[in-house]
């Protein structure tokens, strides 16, 4: 059992599993997906510091997945989606030569759970979702380096994970907690004034609530910085991204949430900052590219060279500021409630929220339905009990009912929609 009121992630502390000489043993969760392309690009480019060890992705993109395993050679490779396999089986065996051992194949719900828990030194948790809970649960169990790109993890579980965690035994990888991970390492915890978590802004910046009615799937995939899957594209439309990153600032750092800002910042180069009691502010800034997020996650607290693209300092450029406009974008104060709440209301809010993203996605919810749901299902649930006695039957039930919730309310605005 660790300290619980303790940060999660502290520059200061380098949590070694297994230390050694040779290239760290990584195992990529969501390894098809945004995160996990990066990642194997970056580890490609490093064969001297890192080496996979396994990979799993839901089972989605087959010949992709295989294509990785093999160019990778891990031992193991995991898919959420059990009627894949035999197509995985033949996509493997078109890539490996005659008599060279295909890796091992898991499958099911549990396969990434069982990997995260394998002998390795980092888990890089890159899975979209919830259901990333598990897996990091696992690894911290198992006693591996956890590089974070799971937010939803920590945000339903955030007790759950600040009890298994060691200190140092978590590295962030989201842009904006590795920014703020980097420009803690100038100071203490005690000389930390506010943490200040920069955001695009998304394709809407700028706009009214009423100017948003009517946007569509295809304007909110338009992320003007960043490329991303479908569902964090969305909730950076929405900015509940930003919310989830606010309490995820605050279970990382235990940083109270009156000493949490969010600021837009059109051009995504600083990637957040923190203001220290001396007045100083330290911002870690970089062109928008995750591979940097993603070196730190593995190779903290070593750096790996050139992992991530640099300015032209020799060019003039302009970066902007604004505040937060918090009547259209009202998702951000939401969160600091929902966190404020603690329990299970952090399951409920993201439950709900990849119900509605789905929704809309599908047509069946417009934009501004989105956090209007969301806000009614939280409303609804009410007051949780306290956080310190969370259990993960405690969030199944939450989301569950979060899940049900929301489509039930999904479906109403459909109906009513359609009878206009």
């Amino acid at each position: 059992m660790t300290d619980a009121s303790a940060p999660l992630a502290d520059p200061h502390l380098v949590y070694d599993p297994v230390a050694g000489d040779g290239p760290k043993d990584v195992v990529i969760l969501g390894s098809t997906g945004s995160i996990g392309t990066q990642a194997i690009d970056l580890v490609l480019r490093n064969p001297d510091r890192f080496r996979v060890t396994a990979l799993s992705a839901n089972g989605g993109r087959v010949a992709l997945l295989a294509e990785q395993a093999h160019r990778l050679r891990v031992r193991t490779v995991a898919v959420a989606r059990e009627d894949v396999v035999p197509e995985l089986r033949e996509a493997l065996a078109a890539r490996y030569g005659a008599g060279e051992p295909l890796p091992e194949i898991l499958a099911g719900p549990r396969a990434a759970t069982e990997v995260a828990a394998s002998d390795c030194h980092t888990v890089l948790n890159g899975i979209t979702g919830s259901i990333g809970l598990a897996p990091t649960l696992a690894a911290l169990e198992a006693g591996r380096t956890l590089a974070l790109a799971n937010k939803e993890s920590l945000i339903v579980g955030g007790p759950l994970v600040k009890a298994l965690a060691k200190p140092g035994q978590i590295i962030p990888v989201d842009s904006e907690h590795a920014a703020l991970f980097q420009a803690l390492a100038a100071g203490t915890r005690a000389d930390v004034r506010k943490l200040v978590v920069t955001a695009s802004g998304g394709p809407f910046r700028g706009r009214t609530r009423q100017e948003l009615a009517a946007v569509t799937v295809e304007d909110a995939l338009a992320h003007p910085t960043w490329a991303m899957g479908p569902v964090i594209t969305i909730n950076s439309a929405t900015l509940v991204n930003k919310g989830l990153e606010v309490i995820e600032a605050h279970l990382l750092y235990d940083i109270p949430f009156d000493r949490i800002e969010v600021v837009v910042h059109p051009q995504s180069y600083v990637h957040s900052m923190v203001e220290f009691t001396d007045g100083s502010t330290l911002a870690q800034a970089t062109p928008p590219d995750m591979r940097g997020p993603i070196a730190i996650g593995l190779g903290w607290p070593e750096r790996v060279p050139d992992a991530a693209p640099t300015f032209d300092w020799s060019k003039a450029s302009t970066w902007e500021f604004f505040p937060l406009d918090n009547k259209a974008f009202p998702s951000v104060n939401l969160a600091r409630h929902v966190g404020e709440l603690a329990g299970t209301a952090p399951a409920v809010f993201n439950a709900a929220n990849e119900e509605c993203v789905e929704a809309f996605r599908t047509g069946a919810l417009p934009f501004l339905g989105i956090i209007d749901t969301v806000t009614r299902v939280v409303e609804e649930h009410g007051t949780p009990a306290a956080g310190t006695s969370l259990t993960v039957p405690d969030v199944l039930e939450a989301e569950t009912w979060a899940r049900a919730r929301a489509r039930e309310l999904t479906d109403r605005t459909a109906s009513a929609e359609a009878r206009a």
